[in-house]
């Protein structure tokens, strides 16, 4: 059975489905109870579940995610939800130094089965303090999992692998992407850790694209196609593990690699993603790896700024198109 779910919903669902499997799943976060439901991401858990295991927490983020590490390797399996994703600045200690080491620290004997919702607030004027995409540096660290869910399909399936899983998940949320619908089962499912999908198929162009960056690479590939170019596309998905071979593979067959993020080129994924293709693919390109990433200043606040911080699908279209055809005119008409 399927139904239609927003993004939002789905990771509602997937909350409440998780919450009824398992006893030991909780839900905290910074407006658990507030009428909005942290943009209805939590909504229909307080009602159904009551305030034990849905916590409104106080304004202290090192503090409260402490307290969910300790509540993890008790044997619980906290859903700590952060407003922004900037906000986990401050709880880092709690995260990276105690979360993400733990197993390793003592052999294996002891797992931390902690996931950290962090929502990315692009998109509604929330400037440089609300709007930071962090992927690239919670990748950085051994021991945690870091996904980006781009749809409400991988929305659901993270969250709910993510739940069960013995290791401690950070999981990215674009905010601009809650109002997007999609039909997903309605029985609970998981996607897997570390396994980006193929989207569009392609032969001209492989376009790896990250978060609410999906989206803009589908419409990009739409419009190569109506100038007769075939991109294939790929969801990232898992930013840590990273799907090496998917990428790898689709770029042998296209010989062409744009990625595009949603955050800065500098030290992000979008250079490591660069550095491994071109260290399995040396001398098998036909144009160096491109990346499209947002300017390397802190995002803006007004929306007039704000529209032109981010790649649009155009400009990832027309950037293809130059990798594709460079000086020369490119042919019209779509692809079969």
């Amino acid at each position: 059975m399927s139904h239609s779910r927003t993004y939002a919903q789905a990771i509602a669902e997937a909350s409440y489905q998780a919450m009824e499997m398992d006893e030991s799943v909780f839900v905290v976060g910074q407006g658990t109870r507030d009428r909005g439901h942290i943009f209805g991401s939590v909504e229909g858990l307080l009602a159904r579940f009551g305030p034990e295991r849905v916590i409104e927490m106080p304004i202290s983020e090192n503090a409260v995610a402490g307290i969910c590490v300790g509540a993890a390797l008790s044997g619980l399996r906290p859903i700590l939800v952060l407003q922004r994703a900037d906000f986990s600045f401050l709880a880092l200690d709690q995260i990276i130094n105690h979360a993400s080491k733990f197993h390793y620290m003592f052999g294996g004997q002891t797992s931390v089965p902690l996931v950290v919702r962090l929502i990315v607030g692009k998109g509604w004027g929330q400037g440089p303090q609300h709007s930071q995409s962090l992927h690239s540096m919670f990748a950085h660290f051994p021991g945690l999992r870091v996904v980006a869910p781009a749809n409400p399909y991988t929305a659901k399936g993270l969250l709910l692998n993510a739940v069960f899983a013995n290791d401690p998940v950070v999981i990215l949320e674009g905010r601009s992407l809650y109002g997007t619908t999609e039909v997903i089962p309605a029985e609970p499912y998981t996607v897997p850790f570390g396994q980006a999908r193929v989207i569009r198929e392609g032969t001209d162009i492989t376009i790896v694209a990250v978060s609410f960056m999906v989206p803009e690479a589908i419409s990009a590939a739409d419009e190569l196609n109506l100038a007769g170019l075939a991109a294939e596309v790929i969801d990232l998905v898992s930013v840590n593990p990273l799907d090496v071979d998917t990428i790898v593979t689709s770029v042998q067959k296209t010989s062409r690699l744009l990625v595009v993020d949603t955050s800065w080129s500098y030290c992000g994924i979008s250079a490591e993603i660069s550095a491994v293709v071109h260290e399995r693919l040396f001398g098998r390109l036909q144009s160096p790896v491109r990346r499209m990433t947002i300017p390397f200043t802190p995002t803006p606040t007004a929306f007039e700024l704000e529209d032109r911080y981010y790649p649009t699908h155009v400009q990832i279209a027309q950037c293809a198109q130059e990798m594709i055809c460079g000086a020369e005119l490119c042919p019209t008409g779509p692809t079969s």
